[in-house]
């Protein structure tokens, strides 16, 4: 069994990734030349 502290993590993780996907995927319809730097800058800045 796990514990719900983790059970709610996980689910946090898969909503997050679930929301982040959908969030790349429109910027990337929408600005595929535009969309893609700001994202990398922001994770090379982290």
């Amino acid at each position: 069994m796990t514990k719900p502290s983790s059970y709610s993590t996980v689910t946090m993780v898969i909503c997050l990734v679930y929301l982040m996907s959908k969030w790349i995927s429109t910027h990337y319809k929408l600005w595929p030349s535009i969309g893609i730097p700001p994202i990398t800058v922001l994770l090379l800045e982290r």
